[in-house]
């Protein structure tokens, strides 16, 4: 079906997240604003009872729609889909069981509706990852799961307006880095990372810098072996072939010289090596999106933050970002498919 009813709106999904966190505070405030309404049609998948809850405890003034079932949305309305009748015990601050089940309900709702082609692009509010475990449930957060229902190679990216970094590795420890990372897991990263750049952000030839994975990207083998035999290899392999990919750099300068200002995307090789800069210097306005699947999904860039659930303190900017980010990222897929079938129209934007 074609979700969008009129032109250029887009059929936005919410997965709610865990209840006891901020995850529908800042949905909510987003669209507490009603200009919103005029870039996309809001859906929440969770239930009227559980909204209202939410928008009282939290004096958020929005009216909404309740549906069943995400296709029925309404535009220029926020919908709520009925994914559950009952109302589910309110405990912010507290990761209970209970916040993870429902956690898990709506997001599972969601990437249903959204590979049935009932929304068109999704955005998930933060989860705790240790409530979220179930027998029916394995993963270490949405990434994962993501990967494993919409078919493609999974790069967790950050992005934000100045800076975009993803990750080779993300939620592992950090003893298990150095095992994990391999000639053909860069390769394949690095190059689900350049189409993304020119598929989600419209960049004919990017430029990708690799960080090194120890400390002087291993000063020629002084300090680990993993740099010069793994990363030096692939970055070259796919230089040859084309791709402006350069590395690996030290990461412990990489930010402070500013010379990630000269690239259009940098692949870090763990979690917190990517996270601390992009955090530190875009954190607030700082986008998670999941780059190399066939649909789109954006969040936030922080967690639950249970010191400060249910108090109305939460800041909505990153959840904001995350919905532009989503309904931009959707359309530069649109343009592109148009481009790729009608190569003429391609030729007269570049004249």
């Amino acid at each position: 079906m074609d979700s969008k009813q009129d032109a250029g709106k887009i059929r936005l999904g919410i997965s709610v997240g865990d209840l006891n966190g901020i995850g529908c505070e800042v949905a909510l405030k987003t669209f507490e604003d009603n200009r919103m309404l005029d870039f996309c049609t809001p859906v929440i998948f969770a239930s009227n009872k559980t909204i209202s809850h939410q928008k009282q405890t939290l004096g958020i003034q929005i009216s909404f729609n309740g549906v069943p079932h995400a296709a029925k949305a309404i535009d220029g309305k926020i919908n709520v889909v009925n994914i559950w009748k009952e109302t589910p015990k309110s405990e912010f601050g507290q990761a209970t069981e209970e916040g993870g089940t429902y956690a898990i309900r709506s997001l599972r709702a969601a990437v249903g509706s959204l590979k049935a082609g009932d929304i068109d692009v999704l955005v998930t509010a933060p989860i705790n990852k240790n409530n979220i475990q179930a027998a029916d449930f394995n993963f270490p957060g949405h990434t994962d799961f993501l990967a494993q229902e919409l078919e493609g190679e999974s790069l967790m990216f950050m992005v934000s307006n100045s800076l975009r970094i993803g990750l080779l590795t993300d939620h592992i420890a950090v003893k298990d880095v150095a095992n994990a990372i391999t000639t053909k897991l860069v390769k394949d990263k690095i190059m689900t990372m350049m189409n993304s750049l020119k598929v989600d952000f419209g960049l004919r030839k990017p430029k990708i810098a690799m960080l090194g994975i120890n400390p002087h990207s291993g000063d020629n083998g002084t300090i680990g072996q993993e740099d010069d035999k793994i990363l030096k290899p692939a970055i070259a392999q796919l230089f040859d072939q084309g791709n402006l990919v350069y590395g690996p750099y030290s990461a412990d300068s990489f930010f402070g010289s500013n010379t990630h200002q000269n690239f259009d995307a940098i692949l870090a090789a763990y979690h917190d090596q990517g996270l601390i800069p992009f955090k530190t210097l875009s954190f607030g306005q700082g986008v998670n999106y999941t780059a190399g699947l066939s649909k789109v999904r954006t969040s936030p860039d922080h967690g639950t933050a249970y010191e400060i659930a249910g108090q109305g303190k939460a800041d909505p900017r990153s959840f904001k970002e995350a919905v532009f980010a989503a309904i931009q990222i959707y359309r530069n897929r649109e343009e592109h498919k148009e481009l790729t079938k009608n190569p003429l129209k391609k030729q007269k934007q570049r004249k």
